[in-house]
């Protein structure tokens, strides 16, 4: 899980003016995204922020799927095969 506490915070505005793009194309990458990925975004006191670490990675997603890599897509039969094994373990680790 990443731990956006340990990243540069940014505002959607802000990352939209560091990049010269306009707020709503911010907020369209959170939303609806590029080619499949989305920018990931956390809400603190009601507003929504990214970090400059999670531009970077929407960034390093987006070139990726341009250059012809296709994201990788977890249906929620998939994710829910990855809890069970997870369980699994813990159980199996008497947590």
């Amino acid at each position: 899980m990443i731990d956006f506490l340990q990243e540069q915070r940014l505002s959607l505005t802000q990352l939209a003016h560091q990049e010269g793009v306009s707020p709503s194309t911010a907020w369209r990458w959170t939303t609806r995204g590029v080619k499949g990925v989305k920018l990931e975004t956390y809400c603190a006191g009601g507003r929504r922020y990214t970090t400059q670490e999670s531009f970077a990675r929407f960034v390093e997603r987006t070139t990726a799927v341009a250059n012809g890599d296709q994201p990788k897509v977890r249906t929620s039969r998939h994710r829910q095969a990855a809890i069970d094994r997870a369980d699994d373990e813990l159980t199996s680790q008497g947590i």
